[in-house]
This record gives structure tokens, sequence and C-alpha cells, in this order.
């Protein structure tokens, strides 16, 4: 067999850290723009609703689904997106690691809470 065939598929797996990211990203951010959509268009048409419909439009199990998908979909394809700018710009590596770590703890903290705020009103 020709080695030289091999070396595209040898590079993408001492890479798979690097490509599974790089997926990642691309796969949240093809899977927020229906999700953005929806949740747009969901803000357009409750713009004037009172407290107790938007209780009751969350109560709704599809409402409540997109809404928990939207909300870890966001998160996720921020904390990625930080961490390559943090990795590209950041030189020294206790600056970065630390940075990492803290982008890491804040976007797991704030998707938790939105997701547990939700599943709360929803009654689970």
């Amino acid at each position: 067999m020709n080695i030289k065939l091999l070396a595209p598929l040898r590079i993408l797996l001492s890479a798979s850290g690097v490509v599974h990211h790089w997926w990642a990203q691309r796969l949240t951010a093809v899977v927020l723009v229906p999700l953005s959509l929806w949740f747009v268009y969901s803000l357009a048409i409750m713009h004037s609703a009172d407290y107790e419909t938007v209780i009751l439009w969350l109560n709704n199990l599809d409402n409540c689904l997109l809404m928990l998908f939207f909300i870890f979909s966001l998160y996720y394809h921020a904390m990625l997106g930080l961490q390559v700018v943090i990795e590209d710009y950041i030189e020294s590596d206790w600056h970065r690691e630390t940075l990492l770590l803290l982008v890491k703890i804040i976007t797991f903290l704030a998707a938790s809470a939105a997701m547990i705020a939700i599943l709360y009103i929803y009654g689970l």
C-alpha cells in the first residue's frame, strides 16, 4: 500500500483533539442558526406578553426543550470560540491555562444556572 495515501489520515488521527474542536465549533454554529431564528421569533411574538404568559409558554415541552438545547449550544459554542482566542493570543502558559479554566468554569456555571431556571419553571 502506498504510504503517501495514508498521510492525510495519519495527520487527522494525530490531531484528533484539534479536529474534534473544529467539528464541534462548526456543528454548534450550524445548530445555532435555526435555534436562533426560533428564539428571535419567540421574542418577537411575545414582546408585550406578561409574566404569566411567558411562564405558560415555557411550560410547553417543545419550547422548554428547544430553550434548553439553545442555551447548551450557545454556551458551548461560546466556550469553544473563547478557547480558540485565548490559545491564539495569550503567550504565557500559566495565563493561558488560567484563562481557559476560568472560561470553562464561568460558561459551565452560567449555562447550568440558565438550564436549572428553565427546568424549575417547567416544574422538574
